[in-house]
């Protein structure tokens, strides 16, 4: 079951991003990598910025969020993780499926170059990465991250 987060799922969430970002290690730039992946304030900052996260349930248990943030003439999909111990069942596809759902704006997905898998699960439902070009300039338009991983990430797109 697909729902909207609420402030008691803050805790769970962050759990779950941070279990599951373990997958970028030494996948990310050994200088952009931290531990904790995310932090408790920079979720909460991206809370605070407008990116609404929703959840998969089984069990009334969360095993999976992925946020969405409205950027005006764009919709951003954000923070997409599943629980190491669920995935592969589909629940990303779900999830994405949900959230593209809610808008009728294009939508953006940054995530880091090196992440093949990522890559591959966007470009299989659709996305297209964008040119090198096009990249550097929606990062910079549409997110807030620090030159480094503007260089080290890459942008999918819901339009051609």
């Amino acid at each position: 079951m697909i729902t909207s987060s609420t402030q008691q799922d803050f805790g769970r969430i962050y759990e779950i991003i941070n279990d599951a970002a373990a997958a970028y290690k030494g996948i990310i730039p050994e200088d952009c990598w931290h531990e904790p992946y995310m932090s408790e304030r920079e979720l909460q900052d991206q809370i605070d910025d407008g990116v609404k996260f929703w959840n998969y349930k089984e069990d009334d248990e969360i095993i999976g969020v992925m946020g969405i943030q409205d950027k005006g003439d764009v919709t951003l999909i954000r923070h997409a993780y599943v629980s190491t111990s669920a995935r592969n069942r589909g629940i990303g596809t779900k999830l994405l499926f949900h959230l593209i759902s809610l808008t009728t704006k294009p939508v953006l997905i940054g995530t880091w170059a090196d992440a093949t898998w990522a890559i591959a699960f966007y470009k299989k439902h659709g996305f297209r990465l964008v040119s090198f070009e096009e990249k550097e300039e929606m990062l910079r338009k549409y997110w807030t991250i620090p030159p480094r991983q503007i260089e080290t990430s890459v942008v999918l797109s819901s339009y051609a």
